[in-house]
């Protein structure tokens, strides 16, 4: 059964091999999901947490090869760098 973060995932897996980072803007990632980022997602706990437990976001881009570099909360980007 695909969750929530699956689009996501998804996107990352798609992106080139040779592509070793990609800044998505909150705005992007919620496209790519087609609903809203969570109220947490503006915290930086959201970002860092586990792949251990019920953290699905954080599932979506380790499977597919992916860790978060750098957050940045006022102008609202992510920064995803290869694994």
């Amino acid at each position: 059964m695909p969750g929530k973060y699956s689009p996501l995932e998804e996107h990352l897996r798609n992106l080139p091999a040779s592509q070793r980072e990609v800044k998505l803007t909150f705005v992007q990632i919620e496209a790519i999901l087609k609903s809203k980022l969570p109220a947490s997602a503006h915290e930086q706990s959201w970002w860092d947490h586990a792949t251990e437990g019920n953290h699905r976001n954080t599932r979506a881009w380790s499977n597919a090869g992916w860790r978060v570099g750098t957050v940045n909360f006022s102008e609202q980007w992510v920064l995803f760098v290869k694994a």
